[in-house]
């Protein structure tokens, strides 16, 4: 069983370790799925995790004005659901990352018509940033949204958007031409079935996900689908990601933790010339490393989770740290851990072997690692030249 004594640390409290409790119960009686069919599975799980209530905690209760996210909660829930099956932590993270900017920006009108189907899991959602030239540059993006009277016209397309083509409302990104660069941009929310909204392609990864190229062929929305105010995408998109980037921290370190505990049980069983493996020194060592670059990353992890629930308005170098940190040091700790299993770990099907697909995407996703290096050294000079 994976190492639970980081939850005495302070970051948490007795809300946390009941949540804790209760998510470690519900995965080990409903986790693993199967992964042969990854829409049908994906549908199943968010369904699941509505109905245990899990996906209450995704985005903000749409009848409590004052109703905010919880980001250790967030990461904790996304840190045993990895543990336990990727395609779970998954289905959970894509409902409040798609829904995140309804949770942190939307109207009451719009919270009311989504957030209640989605933390019930009863609507899947989708959060479509990405274009194909355009990738962590944001600001490059070039998908139009044109007013018309009182409508909007989406022109474009995006890819390697997570759950497209089983979504059912996306939360798109689009040039309403305010200024060039970041300041032109606007979010809005845009129901699956909205005509001229077509999914014109499926993508295959390493790690089955459902993902898409979804392309907006003169795409007419109603005006109150803006999310916030008009030209204030970027930061509506900076400020969701804010929230999330950690939580893709907990997911790699959720991963980690599964292969430090498959690497323990198979150093334990494995004998070499009549010892278990693990008394061979230069495997304690590796142990050791694995064990140090757990705990550094889950102290980086929480240390931003717990700023951001106490108050502070962006969390964005703690957040890049954390998300850099921990899903570099996940690919170095599954790859010990195959490397101890020998052939068995490069066997298709065995848990290190999907680890070893599935911790990849991490370094990439919201934010590939370079991008995170680019922000922690701006932030950090900030910081030096006291401009935060």
């Amino acid at each position: 069983m994976a190492d639970r004594s980081f939850l005495d640390w302070p970051f948490f409290d007795s809300s946390h370790r009941y949540l804790a409790d209760l998510v470690e119960a519900w995965a080990a009686a409903h986790l693993p799925v199967d992964h042969t069919d990854t829409d049908s599975a994906c549908r199943e799980l968010v369904g699941q995790l509505g109905a245990a209530g899990l996906t209450t905690h995704s985005t903000v209760d749409p009848a409590d004005p004052e109703s905010r996210l919880d980001v250790r909660s967030l990461c904790l829930i996304r840190e045993i659901l990895a543990r336990h099956d990727a395609l779970a932590d998954f289905s959970f993270a894509m409902q409040g990352l798609g829904a995140g900017a309804l949770s942190l920006f939307g109207t009451p009108q719009q919270r009311a018509d989504w957030l209640s189907l989605v933390r019930s899991g009863k609507a899947i959602a989708a959060f479509a940033l990405t274009e194909p030239q355009s990738g962590s540059d944001v600001a490059n993006s070039t998908m139009t949204a044109e007013a018309a009277g009182d409508t909007y016209v989406l022109n474009g397309e995006k890819t390697w958007i997570s759950n497209g083509g089983i979504a059912d409302v996306y939360t798109v990104f689009a040039r309403t031409g305010e200024a060039p660069g970041a300041k032109g941009l606007s979010a809005f929310v845009v129901a699956a079935d909205t005509p001229g909204l077509d999914v014109i392609e499926r993508l295959e990864t390493i790690a089955p996900h459902p993902l898409a190229t979804l392309k907006f062929s003169d795409c007419r929305i109603p005006k109150s689908a803006l999310i916030g105010r008009q030209g204030g995408g970027f930061g509506i998109a900076m400020s969701v990601l804010d929230v999330f980037r950690s939580t893709v921290a907990a997911a790699a370190l959720g991963f980690a933790r599964r292969a430090m505990d498959e690497a323990l049980d198979r150093t334990a069983s494995r004998r070499i010339q009549g010892s278990p493996l693990f008394e061979l020194q230069m495997v304690q060592g590796h142990i050791s490393d694995m064990a140090v670059n757990i705990d550094a990353s889950a102290l980086l992890t929480y240390r931003a989770a717990w700023l951001k629930d106490s108050g502070a308005a962006r969390v964005t170098r703690e957040a890049a740290m954390a998300k850099l940190f921990s899903t570099d040091q996940a690919q170095q700790v599954i790859d010990m851990a195959l490397q101890l299993h020998g052939g068995d770990g490069v066997k298709h099907g065995s848990r290190v072997e999907s680890l070893y697909r599935e911790i990849r995407a991490l370094r990439i996703y919201e934010g590939a690692s370079d991008v995170q290096k680019i922000i922690i050294a701006r932030q950090t000079r900030q910081l030096h030249t006291g401009e935060r």
